[in-house]
């Protein structure tokens, strides 16, 4: 794999940080990046998105939803489980995880449901009023500006 140094970005522009930090990121992950527990992001309209994440054997108690740092950071720990069973398989995974979603500007968390062993976290796209396109009004007719004598 291929190594991008991405100093010059940092050198030659102000306020993209956030957009040098993912890109880092997403430029030095390892290969062998977790898998578990395996997630869909999806659009699910002009402006909205629904994380869905396979939670099978954890309850709503033992996980933790966080926005902060401009990402949403999902977390679980099972609680102690009771040593007087016996597995002869045990193939469905309750291990802690922590998994990390970073989120775009003005995209904000609606809400999480955690629905049939699946945790959906619905978010938002607000482009503020300032940032979205607008219409200018052209005069049909200049104004005259008149010579002032001196």
């Amino acid at each position: 794999m291929r190594s991008f140094d991405l100093t010059p970005l940092y050198r030659a522009s102000v306020g993209f940080d956030r957009l040098a930090d993912v890109m880092d990121r997403a430029l030095s992950a390892d290969v062998a990046a977790p898998t578990y527990p395996p997630y869909n992001i999806e659009k699910t309209g002009e402006d909205t998105y629904r994380i869905s994440i396979a939670v099978a054997g954890f309850a709503a108690d033992d996980l933790d939803v966080e926005v902060r740092d401009g990402a949403v950071i999902v977390s679980a720990r099972k609680a102690d489980e009771d040593d007087s069973r016996t597995y002869l398989h045990r193939g469905i995974a309750t291990r802690a995880f922590e998994r990390k979603f970073t989120l775009a500007d003005h995209v904000r968390v609606e809400g999480a449901s955690h629905v049939d062993g699946m945790l959906h976290i619905d978010l938002l796209r607000e482009i503020p009023e300032a940032l979205k396109p607008r219409r200018i009004e052209i005069a049909k007719s200049a104004a005259k500006v008149e010579k002032l004598d001196a």
